[in-house]
């Protein structure tokens, strides 16, 4: 039995999110969507109810590929497709999970079958399923790095390739790409950031009253939704209607040279990389302006564009918050929307909404609807919120200092061969890389390896009748390919922010090898967790996550002082491994300590930090200290903790990439030495 979804039309607010989903109702040539927010802010009910507004598509009758009837896809699999009858289906949305495997994605081909008998047995994955239609991906920031690189294919050529030891198979596939995504789990690549049109932010209302209904109609839906749905009926044929009318006059929308001033004006005011950008703010104040049932572009539209195409692609470091500056951006359009009059209107801001108004609203609501935009965040109320304050730490106590200007930084991983995420930093058995040798399939078939194939199926062909050229190849014949890549690891930072550390440059530069390393982090698609250890003892500054952006706000703020208890920071840092290896224990761990190596307070602290590291070595953690001791006299207790932890000690100016080689040899070679 099949669920009714929570219409369209009755999403309390979220103006933003509902107007960029109907932009790309109206002209799939923007591109898709971002939706970026916290958890519980209706993105995936929104994405999910707006199959429902879409008109039926146009197919050819038994085609498992969408071809339209009026151009089918002439290298169509179920090709060629003669002249004849068309029919009608309902728009799909077709949804991504984020643990499919790539042949559920593109499809899967049966290698016995092609190299047996010289069939294309082919079975269509989702991107066939999703050709002139929606392709969601909820949690798409979770996505594995191999089935993004499917998709930036696909999007750039419209099509999709299934290839296996020189059998291929093609079919077209062209979709409206629309993504969910909550910022703190981490963030996206920048080459599929930049292949969504637009992005918007949302996060849930603050006023009582729209919470009220947003509950009021969620509770309702929930108990009855059918009645529900038949209470929205109109509501919903109403926009339904305005999708096939703004499709019909978008084609005589005029774009003029004003407009288009104004479009190349802002893209290279905000530095945004590429043309793109421009192309897609083309596309979006003209749907815009159908929307609006107009056929000139006005100001606003452009307006209205820029905000919803170029946060996500103006320069910008990952730890920044997307967004604009509108005061910039109103300048810019103030300035050149003066050179010439394809704009009567110039003001910013948006009209009602309707024929003679602006385009930038979504369609209005029933009459019980809140007020405000869940999309937008509270307005501040009177003066500023003053910066947060320093946590407590005893005495001696120094409030926190800036993180100095970040560097690329020496690559450190984890020694040995793992079998972890895919990702970018240690050695690991994949599903993709460079082939290193075959093995008899577990389960279906992914990856053959020809020449092993080709050598068991050799000896017995006289045993199997062969007599013509080709090989009788039987299921037992068959070799998957072993493949060595790379994966993503757990780095654990284990942070020293005690009162030897305190010295404002010290901790400046200190912070600055840990943002750079967080960088780092994040360029290689790696969790992170922060422990910090001050005064009396250690807490988690950060639980293990993908945000690594969470983990540059938290070090941003931290405070000095006190005592240095580095025991309890590595018993705590231990404990960490421990409760993540239980959630994810193919994930191997990097713990990286930043410290002088003093450990003061307590009863023996130089012995109980000593106990505490020999238990990472124990276990075969890598690990590498960070050495910050400073001055013309250095005892070196940073090189030896890093000998009872097992492993290798650093300056912060050997963290350097541009500084002295050899740094990821050492904690190698150390982890080889501590394996031996």
């Amino acid at each position: 039995m099949t669920s009714t979804p929570f219409p369209f039309t009755a999403v309390v607010g979220q103006d933003d999110l509902r107007l960029a989903l109907l932009l790309n109702a109206v002209s799939p040539a923007v591109g898709g969507v971002l939706v970026r927010g916290e958890k519980g802010t209706a993105k995936s009910t929104a994405v999910r109810a707006l199959s429902a507004l879409l008109p039926p598509v146009a197919v050819v009758p038994g085609c498992r590929f969408s071809c339209s009837p009026g151009s089918p896809d002439p290298g169509c699999p179920d090709g060629p497709h003669e002249p004849g009858t068309a029919t009608e289906r309902p728009s799909r949305m077709v949804e991504l999970p984020v643990g499919a495997s790539e042949d559920r994605l593109v499809g899967a081909l049966d290698i016995e079958r092609a190299l047996a008998e010289g069939v294309k047995a082919f079975e269509p994955g989702l991107l066939a399923d999703a050709h002139r239609g929606i392709l969601y991906v909820d949690e798409v920031n979770l996505l594995h790095d191999h089935l993004v690189d499917l998709l930036l294919d696909a999007a750039a050529m419209g099509a999709s390739y299934v290839e296996r030891e020189g059998v291929s198979v093609r079919h077209a596939s062209k979709f409206l790409l629309v993504g969910t995504m909550n910022p703190e789990e981490g963030e996206l690549r920048p080459q599929l950031l930049d292949r969504f049109g637009l992005t918007v932010e949302v996060a849930a209302s603050r006023e009582p009253d729209q919470r009220v209904e947003v509950v009021r109609r969620r509770l309702a839906h929930d108990d009855d939704p059918a009645g529900f749905a038949a209470r929205w009926a109109d509501e919903e044929a109403a926009v339904r209607a305005r999708i096939v009318a703004a499709r019909e006059l978008l084609p005589s929308v005029v774009l003029g040279d004003a407009a288009l001033r104004q479009i190349a004006a802002t893209c290279a005011a905000f530095e945004v990389d590429g043309m793109r950008a421009d192309i897609v703010m083309a596309r979006t104040a003209t749907a815009l302006a159908a929307w609006a049932g107009r056929t000139d572009v006005l100001a606003e539209d452009v307006r209205q564009a820029a905000l919803l195409a170029l946060p996500h692609r103006r320069r910008r470091n990952p730890f920044d918050a997307p967004g604009l500056d509108e005061d910039k951006l109103d300048e810019t359009l103030d300035e050149f929307g003066d050179q010439g009059d394809d704009d009567p209107d110039p003001d910013p801001d948006p009209g009602p909404d309707g024929p003679g108004g602006g385009g930038g609203r979504p369609p209005e609501q029933g009459p019980e609807d809140g007020a405000g935009d869940a999309g937008a965040p509270p307005e501040d109320g009177p003066g500023e919120q003053p910066p947060s304050a320093p946590a407590a730490g005893g005495a001696g106590e120094r409030s926190a200092v800036r993180a100095a200007e970040p560097f690329r930084t020496k690559v450190l991983s984890v020694p040995g061969l793992g079998e972890g995420t895919a990702g970018r930093r240690s050695r690991a058995r994949t599903e993709h890389g460079r082939t290193t040798g075959a093995r008899r399939p577990r389960g279906a078939l992914t990856k053959l390896h020809l020449a092993a194939t080709v050598q068991a199926a050799a000896p017995h062909q006289r045993e199997r009748g062969r007599t013509g050229r080709g090989l009788v190849v039987r299921r037992d014949d068959l070799r998957q390919a072993t493949r060595e890549g790379r994966e993503g690891n757990l780095v654990l930072f284990v942070v020293d922010a005690s009162g030897s550390m305190a010295a404002r440059q010290r901790m400046s530069a200190v912070k600055g090898a840990v943002l750079s390393l967080l960088l780092d982090a994040y360029q290689r698609r790696d969790k992170v967790g922060l422990v910090t250890f001050r005064g009396s003892a250690a807490e988690v500054a950060l639980p293990p996550t993908s945000s690594v952006d969470a983990a540059a706000v938290r070090l941003e703020s931290l405070p000095t002082g006190g005592r240095t208890p580095l025991a309890a920071g590595l018993l705590r840092a231990h404990e960490v491994l421990r409760v993540e290896r239980l959630r994810d224990p193919a994930r191997r761990a990097l713990v990286v300590v930043v410290t002088d190596g003093r450990a003061t307070g307590g009863v023996e602290p130089v012995a109980q930090a000593g106990r505490a590291a020999r238990l990472f070595a124990a276990e075969g953690t890598a690990s590498v200290v960070v050495d910050c001791e400073s001055g013309p006299i250095r005892l070196g207790l940073a090189g030896q903790l890093a000998g009872e932890l097992g492993g290798t000690a650093v300056t912060l100016d050997e963290l350097r990439a541009d500084s002295i080689a050899g740094l990821v040899k050492d904690v190698r070679e150390t982890g080889s030495r501590r394996a031996a």
